[in-house]
């Protein structure tokens, strides 16, 4: 696996599930919104402003290439252990 194609996977990913997540939170009761966890997970994201959308995006983003720099050298690690 590759850092660059996995990360702006992942990070297309979560910008897609955070806009989803968003989108479900204006046509649901607040009572199944998911913005206090997105409050606590993405500093200066507050339900909802448009800065406060891109902020987050920007966040989703972010945590995508965090999950590659992470992941992808511990698989590309224990992937080639099993290998040989």
């Amino acid at each position: 696996m590759r850092i660059v194609p996995v990360g702006h996977a992942l990070s297309i990913f979560f910008v897609i599930t955070f806009a989803l997540c968003i989108a479900w939170g204006l046509v649901t009761p607040p009572a199944m919104h998911m913005h206090e966890a997105w409050e606590m997970m993405m500093p200066g994201f507050h339900w909802l402003s448009f800065p406060a959308f891109l902020i987050g995006v920007i966040w989703a983003y972010a945590y995508g290439w965090y999950t590659a720099i992470v992941f992808v050298p511990l698989f590309n690690f224990f992937n080639k252990k099993a290998v040989n």
